[in-house]
């Protein structure tokens, strides 16, 4: 009985642990399963999303999982979608193409894993995969633009296989176009249109505006070819036929934009299959450039008229309202070009809701103004007053009571002062990078610690010299100056240093022998910085702990540099806007009520400097407005083109919000595709000359509209890093734009260059551009 009840103990024990292992299975099976249901429903971006942030954690199992994962899911559709182009997708394209760009980019990722693990084969076999079957696959960086995963991995082949590293970019068929200028055949019967003459135009400067043609024929007359309503007036010219029969106008339309054959681009542009608006922009454009000045006003003019309602789209498909840069450009033009004896009045385009990605909620409010020719009074008037200065009136408003304030005058012009004195920011971005170092893969050095050659004293700052003869060798008459020294010989008096710095007792030299001042800035959660997040997470403007860590971020910074000299205001996040790593894109009302958070939480801890905050462009201008009020200074990062920023960039931020405004970065690469060296720097020489012109014309005591505080060149030395390797000065195309040749070479935005790159961190090469500000500066 006794040993019969042991029995039944243990088989009841027995039981209940098969039951247990049991359930344990069922459980265990059961999470597999959620697990893998998970995973199937994870999209091709959120598998390389994890893909890229396992690779960067250096977690092979996991890369190698999703990477799998991608391709096992998606490679059929990614197949159809590379079967069904002729080439790369255009920017606005690429939603259609998810599959095929996360599949090739997922066998990207698998062959630097198998590099990284030193499996040579197997890396070849995957880039092999990628160019072959995946070609056109391209993957956003979130620096802000896409790449060919064909090309990098073909890269990477090349390096395996010990190839020239130079050869970094695509082969592309070299099309050899003339240098022309445009011949009219017909000019049109005025210089200037006077369009009361041929209609009418009705609600000038509301949002039911519009032009009421009553004569078309007299006024394509009065025009000219290319010009609507006489845009197909090119067909009837001679030349047009002549350059068609050569060849010369076939391809694509964008491709010609910025070639040298202006007549070719004349007429393509004339004849082109978009919306008319565009259409005339680049006519105009054709014109301006052949030096065909009063037809090319003519153009810009018949745009405001017509067609104010215009909208383009830029790489990073945000609205580029045409309306608005055409009436910039005729105000450049008559301004810069004084003998034409015109003026244009009372133009005003606003697009109410414009500062969103959103065109469908545009309201516009147009006044094409009109174009008045000066008579002799007027005329001896303006060339008598042209160099004297605007009278601004008693200060009105004052924002800060410290040794940096801010001031508003009577007429509406804002100034930055310091110690009561006026202060114009001359700025530049600083922040010299040893070649072969990058941020990528974690090499970068801190450059206010970096003492490569042992003397004690930083590189940069101190030990570096000019290679003035561009032969990479340091002869007798080049002599260490440094670049503090360059800096002040240019004039520079304010440096900008995006986020916190190492080391006070150089910021501190940099102010008191060299009298250049810093702009001290906090990244805000940009690319992650401050927040806690992971690249690839993105730091979010809601989360309790990203926003605690960033406001700890910030007191951090005010503590250890409000007491310093050398400050000369706070500067809060980079284009935080753009949602780079970040949510603020989706999310700006939120991101602003944030940065206006840290704002209060510095005044709070600092009354003597003023807080800006810098974002790309004018995007959520309005949200800036509605939701940052206690933010002094609006930055913005603009690249808007050698003719500056446009009387419509600083009229909208004065209409909108009224506040001082800084260009926290403007910049042009000193490299043009096909171009000479000394072409391509005269080009972003003049480029920077008009973004410098620009922002003083718009400064306090000026003819602008006064709310310019200053800039920052963007940026001082080139940086070779940005095109992922960093040991080669890459002449990448990294986003189109309005640049010399169409294009931003990032790795070349520098006034002075590192030269074959064997003397880093020491030589630099001084671009014309670094002269022409040194001229400019010192006025």
């Amino acid at each position: 009985m006794h040993k019969i009840e042991k029995s039944k103990v243990k088989i009841t024990r027995f039981n209940k642990w098969i039951n247990l292992i049991a359930c344990l299975a069922v459980f265990l099976l059961c999470a597999m399963r959620y697990a893998l249901c998970n995973e199937e429903v994870l999209s091709p971006k959120q598998l390389i999303v994890r893909a890229w942030e396992s690779w960067g954690s250096k977690d092979y199992e996991r890369t190698f999982y999703y990477t799998n994962r991608c391709i096992e899911l998606y490679s059929e559709e990614a197949k159809k979608e590379q079967a069904s182009l002729g080439g790369f997708p255009s920017t606005e394209a690429m939603d259609r193409f998810v599959a095929l760009n996360a599949v090739g980019t997922s066998y990207f990722i698998q062959g630097e894993a198998y590099l990284s693990q030193e499996n040579i084969e197997e890396a070849k076999k995957v880039f092999d995969t990628a160019i072959r079957e995946y070609g056109y696959s391209q993957n956003w960086d979130p620096r802000g633009w896409f790449w060919s995963v064909r090309e990098k991995a073909q890269a990477s082949l090349d390096k395996i296989e010990d190839k020239d590293e130079a050869k970094t970019e695509e082969e592309k068929p070299k099309i050899i176009r003339p240098s022309t200028k445009i011949t009219l055949h017909d000019a049109g019967k005025d210089d200037f249109v006077d369009y009361t003459a041929y209609g009418s135009f009705q609600g000038l400067g509301t949002d039911k505006y519009r032009y009421v043609v009553k004569d078309p024929e007299g006024l394509a007359a009065a025009l000219g070819e290319g010009i609507y309503p006489n845009t197909t007036g090119v067909t009837w010219d001679p030349r047009y036929r002549e350059v068609k029969n050569q060849g010369r106008l076939e391809g694509n339309h964008w491709d010609f934009v910025n070639t040298e054959d202006l007549e070719a681009n004349f007429y393509k542009w004339s004849i082109a299959p978009e919306p008319t608006g565009i259409k005339l922009f680049y006519t105009a454009m054709a014109l301006e450039r052949s030096g065909l000045l009063k037809h090319a006003i003519k153009a810009y003019y018949a745009i405001a008229v017509h067609f104010p309602k215009s909208v383009g789209w830029t790489y990073f498909r945000t609205p580029w309202y045409i309306g608005q840069v055409a009436i910039d450009r005729i105000d450049y033009l008559l301004r810069h070009n004084p003998e034409m004896g015109m003026e244009l009045r009372d133009a005003r385009i606003f697009v109410q809701n414009g500062f969103d990605n959103n065109i469908a909620n545009d309201i516009f409010f147009i006044n094409p103004g009109t174009i008045v020719k000066l008579g002799f009074f007027d005329r001896i008037k303006r060339d008598l007053f042209k160099n004297m200065p605007v009278k601004t009136g008693k200060v009105a408003k004052q924002i800060g009571d410290g040794k940096v304030d801010i001031v508003k005058y009577e007429n509406g012009h804002w100034r930055l002062r310091v110690e009561g004195r006026p202060y114009i920011i001359k700025g530049i971005a600083y922040s010299p990078s040893k070649i072969g170092q990058s941020p990528d893969d974690g090499t970068l050095d801190d450059w206010m610690q970096a003492d490569y050659d042992g003397n004690g004293k930083i590189d940069g700052p101190y030990d570096s010299w000019v290679d003035k003869n561009y032969n990479n060798i340091q002869d007798e008459d080049e002599p260490v100056v440094g670049d503090f020294q360059l800096l002040k010989n240019m004039g520079c008096n304010t440096m900008r240093l995006y986020h916190h710095a190492s080391n006070k007792d150089l910021l501190m030299d940099l102010y008191e022998n060299y009298g250049i001042m810093v702009i001290m800035g906090d990244l805000l959660g940009a690319y992650t910085v401050g927040s806690g997040a992971s690249w690839y997470e993105g730091t979010d403007y809601e989360n309790p702990e990203h926003r605690r860590n960033m406001l700890e971020s910030v007191k951090g910074m005010v503590e250890q540099f409000k007491d310093e000299p050398y400050i000369l205001f706070w500067m809060l996040g980079n284009e935080n806007n753009y949602g780079v790593a970040n949510n603020a894109k989706e999310k700006p009302a939120g991101y602003y009520a944030f940065a206006n958070e840290a704002a209060k939480m510095i005044k709070s801890m600092d009354r003597d400097h003023p807080v800006a905050v810098c974002s790309g462009d004018l995007l959520f201008l309005d949200k800036f407005k509605e939701n940052a009020p206690d933010i002094d200074i609006y930055g913005s990062n603009a690249y808007r083109g050698k003719h500056g920023f446009g009387k419509s960039f600083w009229n909208n931020v004065r209409e909108v919000c009224d506040v001082p405004v800084i260009i926290t970065e403007y910049g042009c690469p000193s490299y043009m595709e096909g171009k000479s060296r000394e072409t391509a720097e005269e080009e972003q020489a003049v480029y920077l000359k008009g973004n410098w012109e620009d922002i003083v014309y718009n400064s306090a005591g000026h003819k602008g509209v006064g709310n310019s505080i200053g800039g920052i060149l963007f940026e001082w030395l080139d940086e070779w890093w940005k095109s992922y390797e960093p040991s080669l000065h890459d002449a990448r195309q990294n986003w189109s734009g309005p640049f010399p040749d169409g294009w931003v070479y990032e790795e070349w935005l520098g006034v002075a260059g590192q030269g074959d790159g064997k003397n880093s961190p020491f030589l630099r090469q001084l671009k014309k551009s670094y002269f022409t500000y040194q001229e400019m500066w010192n006025k």
